[in-house]
This record gives C-alpha cells, structure tokens and sequence, in this order.
C-alpha cells in the first residue's frame, strides 16, 4: 500500500514494505494526514495512490482504520457509479476522533454515486402492444427497476396520473382488488395493495397471497398503522400485476419464468437504455452503542441510490403516536457520536434516507438533498426501553397512580444534541403514507435549522411525543404537505406521554393533585420560529394529542392556521396568520396556555371549548384582520381577546 501524507513540518522520509506493497510515510512530530483515493477504474490490488486507486469503499476503508485516532484520514472518491456488493459497515474500530477525524468525500460533490443496486445487460425483443421482454438469469428478485436514473412503476391498476398529485398514490379505485377485477388476473400471488387509512391518517400496504376459491384475492399486511381501522372504501391501488401491465413506463418481473417486462415511454431507447435493479436495504450502516460508539467519522458530497422499498417490513409502533416504523435507512446509524453526513443526496430511495437509531450524540445532517424516497427523509428514534412507562396502542392507559415519577429518560439510548441543517427534502412518502421531512421521537434537543421541505404525504416536521423535548425549529420553510392524508400539519406533534390518557377526565383529576405530570416526559420545552408553515389540507402548526411544553413565536403561516389541542404550557406569539386563525381543540382545565401579540384574519374556532376552566392561562392581546366584525368577540364572554384589537396591519406586498 501507499499512502500520501502530508504535515506542516519538514521531516525524513522512510520507505517501508508493508505486506501486499509499499508504504510511503512522513516519520512525523506534529499532526498529520493520510490519504486513501479510490476510483471504479481501480484496484483493490493498489496501494491507494492518486496514480494507483483501490476500487472499492470497502478496501479504502481497511486501509483507513490502520491509521484511524493515529492521524486524520481522508478518503477520496472519484467520479463514477460505485455498485455495492454489500452494506458497507462502520463499526468502532473504523472511528477517528476529535483531533483526528475520519473524512469520506466525493472528489466533486455529486460525482460519486453509491449504488445498492446492480446494472443489468439485457437483450430485450418485443413482446405486445409496445411491450418489451428479456430474459433476466436466475435468482434475481426486482423490487425496483430504474431506466436512465429514474424509477419505473411496477405494473399497477389503475395507472399513474402524475396530475393528480394531491389525489391518493395519483390515481385510485374503489375496486382495485374486487373479485370482478381479479378474474381477469391468472394469478396475483406476489402482488401489493395499497390503501389510504379509513379516516385517512396514513396508509397501509398488504401483500397479496392469491386468490381463494370463490376468485377473492387473499392478502396479509396492514399493520403500517398504529391506529387501525380499516382500508379506506375508495382510496386503493393494486401494483405487480401483469395483466395490468398497459401503461408506458410499467414494469413487470416473473421471476419463475426469469423474464421483465416493460413497457417504455417514446423518449426511451430501449437498446441503450441504462437498466439497473434494487438489491440492499441499507446501503451504510454505523454499528456502534453507548458503552462503544462509532466516533468522528464524516461521508460528503455522495449520491445515494438503489435502496430497496421496506413498507411490509414497517411494524414497529411508535409508542402512542398514528405511527408505525421500519427502524433502517439507506444510511442507517446505531450509537455514534460526532458523526456527519454532509452535501449528499438521496435519490428516489426506496424506504427512509438517514435513520439515527437509539444512542447518537452529536450528529449532523448538513446541505443534503433528500428527495421522492420512498417513506422519511431523516429519522431520529431512540428506545422505548429508555422512555418510563412506555405504552404502544393508542387505547392503552397507564394507571396514573403507579407511574413512576422520575423526570426524563431511564437510559441514555436515544438521540440528543443533534442538527438537521441547510437542506432541501421533498418528495416525501412515494411508496409510504406515514412519513416525515423530519421525524422526531424519544429524542431530545434535535435543531432542524433552515431548512425546506415541502411535497409531503404527510408533515413536513413531526414530533411524535414529549420525550424528551427541548428541540428548536428555526428558520425553515415547510409547505405543500398532508397532500394525499387528512387531519395533521405541515409541523406536527403528538404528546401522549405517560399522563395522557384517551379518557382526558382520569388524567385532569391526576393533574389536579400533581400539576408537574405534564413535563416528566416534555421535560425541555420545544421551540418552533422563525419559520414559514403552509399547509393546504390540514393545519400549518398542529399540535395534537398531549403536545406540552412548546414555545412558537416569529412564524407566518399561510393557510391552515395554528391548531392546539390538548397539552399544557404551550405558549405562541408574535405570530402571523394568513386567511386563518387561531384553532384550540379540547384543551385540559387549567392548561397554562399563552396566544397573545398575533395577527389573525379569521375568529377562534374552538372545538369542545372553551369553557370556564378549560381557556388557558391568557388569549388577548391579539390583532383581528377579517371581514367577519364578531372575529375579536367570538369568545370575549370567557376572557379572550378583551385587550385585542381590529384592524389593518399594512402587509406589504
């Protein structure tokens, strides 16, 4: 091997073999660096040389760890398509540290691609009506097939309408699956469907297992959802189904008869056509823990593709939150500290991007661009086993009598002091329904700075529980989301916590006796400013079920308004809302809540509430701008909005 180094003071050479080549080192007194290059025209034969790059990250990362705490090591990677054999794994002993960190970055940002799939050499021969064959080898299993970079749509009923991008999966039919429909399918085993949730709070996925003998498909699945109720009557798709195969760019793969089908749009030279498939989930993955983190290790400037879909795989429940997750990512991290992605992009993955799993410290996501994946752009969850008193059903109560009283976390298996920051995500939830920009859950001061989200299923930013709280949202702008689900917000949060409980009258007489139950999980309170919220089909800020301890001040909000429901010591001021309002949903007696200095253009539409003791701590103070005279008074008889005012506040165009 040879190795350049490179320091800030004259010192002798020495020439060493090492093993399978030559090491050309700097006997060195004061810091230094090495360097790895590596090119898809190289060899993992080489010593890692500008003139003799290795050409794979797996090779250039054995060579890193020998130096790895001892001396800074950057790893360049030159332009090209790398195709990853398997999931390239940062364990412990590839860690650097503060004084010498472990650098990964494209030699042009955006030249080097990380593939988790594999290209495919076919000789294609039509098949009918516009339909191409090929044969495709044994033991090849396609869950993605892309054509010149962009993702193709598996053969589906009723076809893809990129116009109705509000419309649920762009196109839907109360009869995807019926037994009418089905006759005309020889045999759908292996098939998917997708349907909205009935009250349209997510979506869930089944696998179809065939038919029975009467025609009717028989399925399983559905357990995407953690608050289940049932397919939506109208909101279904049908996918991988050949005799659905009829639209351009449809695919097809039978596996049996070791043949793909396609249907090519008239742009597409098929013969020279670029064809490639999905192989790995998780393209990276740092595996470390608490006791031994993955530490001080950097990736930049990369392109991220292939990474194979997970919804039948996304089960796991989200303590009370709507949510269900699959814990993995195409850059999927357990127990790290200081570690950074930066200047990125993750293009058309097939589940979520970057999941920080349990214990991480210090991470940062920085300059990425995170866009059509398949469920979540970045996903910070910690354990269940660090929260107290965890409960997963959304029906489930604690007995508020028995919970343990101990303030935060049990164990320091979570996310905490973590940035999101300076990126681009949108295009949000294309296979899932559930999804986030930004998730948030059993965490604990997470920054998601300046960023922009938008062209989401579901939120843009979601907070799924008051554990344990203390995050800022600060100057991000987030809008066009909650496209194709119902009842949410471009920023939501939930904040059933250990004192929640879905019959709200057991957890007020606990409140009553103990004021503090609210905060033993919200224990940090939340920020969310400076930001841009729009949210067409819901609410711009939401937040739901228990959300506590919350600061939002310094936002403008263009359509759907602020929402709180439920929760204590939720404080908003100094903020705008255009064509909306205020909307305060079932809050608890006593609550705590401040809505003052805002602009409104529309009354308070209260839901349940208020009522005597259920009004908060103070609602005045506020500016009326709306056609409606009664918007100030509506609920002036309870104490709100005595001090406020009407009149025009002078937006500037």
């Amino acid at each position: 091997m040879i190795l350049n180094r490179f320091r800030a003071h004259r010192s002798p050479l020495a020439r060493l073999a090492l093993g399978t080549g030559l090491l050309i080192a700097s006997v060195l007194t004061h810091a230094s660096a090495a360097e790895i290059h590596v090119s898809p025209t190289g060899s993992d034969t080489n010593p890692g040389t500008p003139d003799s790059p290795v050409a794979t990250l797996a090779r250039a990362k054995e060579l890193a760890s020998r130096f790895a705490r001892k001396e800074s090591v950057t790893v360049r990677v030159a332009d090209g398509v790398y195709y990853l054999s398997d999931t390239l794994v940062f364990s412990p002993s590839d860690s650097g540290s503060e004084q010498h960190p472990v650098t990964y970055s494209a030699v042009n940002e955006g030249g080097a691609i990380l593939s988790g799939g594999r290209r495919l050499d076919l000789a294609w021969k039509p098949y009918r009506d516009g339909i191409y064959s090929a044969q495709t080898g044994p033991d090849l299993q396609i869950d993605q097939l892309f054509v010149n970079g962009t993702n193709q749509r598996m053969a589906r009923y009723p076809n893809y309408d990129a116009s109705k991008k509000t419309a649920a999966y762009q196109g839907f039919a109360p009869d995807a699956f019926s037994e009418e429909r089905a006759a005309g399918w020889a045999d759908p085993t292996g098939g998917f469907i997708h349907a909205m949730h009935r009250s349209r709070w997510g979506g869930y996925h089944y696998q179809i297992t065939g038919k029975d003998d009467s025609g009717e498909v028989t399925f399983e699945g559905g357990w995407q959802n953690n608050r289940p109720s049932g397919m939506h009557r109208d909101f279904r798709m049908v996918e991988n189904i050949f005799e659905e195969l009829d639209a351009p760019g449809e695919w097809y793969h039978d596996a049996d008869q070791q043949t793909l089908y396609y249907k090519p749009a008239t742009d597409i030279d098929i013969e020279n056509a670029v064809v490639e498939v999905v192989r790995l989930r998780h393209l990276i993955e740092f595996q470390g823990s608490a006791e031994q983190p993955v530490r001080f290790v950097t990736l930049r400037g990369f392109v991220i593709r292939h990474a194979a879909r997970t919804f039948m795989d996304t089960r796991e429940p989200l303590l009370r939150s709507d949510w269900a997750i699959y814990r993995g990512g195409a850059i999927f991290l357990t127990g790290t500290e200081n570690v950074s992605i930066l200047d990125t992009e993750f293009d058309q993955v097939g589940g979520n991007a970057i999941f920080f799993s349990n214990y991480h410290r210090h991470a940062v996501v920085k300059g990425c661009h995170i866009h059509d994946a398949g469920a979540s752009g970045v996903c910070f969850v910690g354990d269940p086993d660090a929260v107290r008193d965890p409960l997963f059903g959304y029906g489930q109560k604690n007995d508020l009598a028995k919970i343990d009283r101990t303030p935060g976390p049990k164990t320091e298996n979570y996310p905490s002091d973590s940035v999101v920051s300076d990126c681009l995500i949108h295009g949000i939830g294309r296979v899932e329904r559930q999804p986030a920009g930004v998730l948030i859950e059993m965490a604990a001061r997470i920054t998601v700075r300046d960023c922009s989200v938008y062209d989401c299923a579901r939120a843009g930013i979601n907070i799924g529980d008051g554990a344990w709280g203390g995050h800022v949202i600060e100057r991000c702008d987030v809008f066009d989301t909650v496209q194709e689900t119902h009842d949410h917000g471009s920023f939501n949060s939930w904040g059933r916590d250990r004192y929640w409980r879905s019959d709200r009258n057991t957890s007020q007489v606990a409140i009553d006796r103990e004021p503090s139950l609210p905060f033993l999980d919200a224990v940090e309170t939340t920020v969310i400013r400076n930001s841009r919220w729009r949210c067409d089909h819901g609410w711009d800020i939401d937040l739901d079920d228990g959300s506590s301890n919350y600061d939002i001040y310094n936002n403008l909000m263009l359509a759907g308004g602020l929402k709180l429901r439920e929760g204590f010591r939720r404080r908003a001021w100094n903020n705008i809302t255009i064509n909306n309002g205020f909307h305060p949903h079932v809050w608890y007696n006593n609550s705590g809540d401040e809505v003052f200095s805002n602009i409104f253009m529309a009354a308070a539409r209260g839901a349940r509430m208020p009522s005597e003791k259920a009004k908060g701590k103070r609602v005045d103070g506020n500016l009326f701008y709306s056609p409606d005279p009664n918007a100030r008074d509506r609920y002036r008889k309870f104490g709100w909005d005595v001090n406020s005012v009407v009149g025009d506040p002078l937006f500037v165009d």
